[in-house]
């Protein structure tokens, strides 16, 4: 693990090193860098695979005041800048889509191509959002009750044994931290209609049993990319398809990695 700082942060990495092509991994909500590990074992053999920690979650630093995923875009960027890379693919899972889209947007030349796994351009769902609200009311007052935590994990994991290790971790700290990411998560804008700003490759893979975000959802995100050739389906897949399925996610990643015609 090293550090980069940055934007009044102390934004927490780990960077696989080598001379390949740089790919730059953004986690989902409740999650952190650590979340990847099945792809930097597959992808690092040929490529530069550096993952990061978003603030609010895992070992980064920041002082909780408000933020945006055009925050989290330029954070992206900065660590970019700190690691001297001047052109990378950039992606995530949920809201590392989120902020990987906005880097893309932000800085076009910067982003060579984009990864976007069980992620989406629009914002939540009107309906959905005062749920989460008094989830994570009760989250940041009291912690990860049994209730919602396990709402919580069959949201983004859906599988027995990472629901026990991720509630474990989720139990281990500061109920507060949650409370701006989940602000930032709910109130974010929709980036649909810039979907056509962004010409680099993109590839849109998703879970076919990702309950958080719907296929459809995936299918506009898809469309809207000039560069992307459709979704790659994961078939029973959750919203975490890269922990469920790794094998399949990593297929994906490197069938659209070897095809770009890029040099490191």
């Amino acid at each position: 693990m090293s550090f980069a700082e940055a934007n009044q942060v102390r934004i927490a990495y780990d960077d696989s090193g080598g001379d390949g092509l740089p790919v730059v991994l953004g986690h989902g909500f409740l999650m952190n860098r650590s979340m990847f590990e099945p792809q930097v074992q597959a992808l690092s053999r040929r490529y530069r695979v550096i993952t990061w920690d978003a603030r609010g979650f895992g070992e980064t630093d920041y002082d909780g005041s408000p933020f945006t995923y055009w925050d989290l875009a330029a954070d992206c960027l900065a660590l970019l800048d700190h690691l001297h890379i001047e052109r990378a693919v950039v992606g995530g899972m949920s809201q590392g889509g989120f902020s990987a889209l906005r880097a893309a947007l932000v800085a076009p030349t910067r982003v060579a191509a984009l990864i976007l796994l069980d992620t989406q351009a629009g914002p939540e769902d009107p309906e959905v959002i005062p749920v989460y609200r008094g989830m994570t009311d009760d989250w940041v007052a009291n912690g990860p009750s049994d209730a919602i935590a396990e709402a919580t994990a069959a949201l983004i994991l859906g599988r027995p044994e990472l629901n026990r290790k991720w509630i474990a971790h989720w139990r281990s700290l500061e109920p507060g931290r949650l409370a701006q990411p989940a602000y930032t998560l709910l109130e974010r804008e929709d980036l649909t209609d810039r979907l056509a700003e962004i010409v680099v490759p993109a590839l849109v893979v998703h879970g076919t049993e990702d309950v958080s975000i719907g296929r459809d959802k995936a299918e506009k995100l898809a469309a809207g990319l000039i560069g992307c050739s459709g979704v790659v389906d994961v078939p029973g897949g959750t919203h975490a398809a890269n922990l469920t399925h790794p094998d399949l996610v990593n297929e994906a990643i490197l069938t659209f990695l070897d095809q770009l015609d890029l040099q490191p």
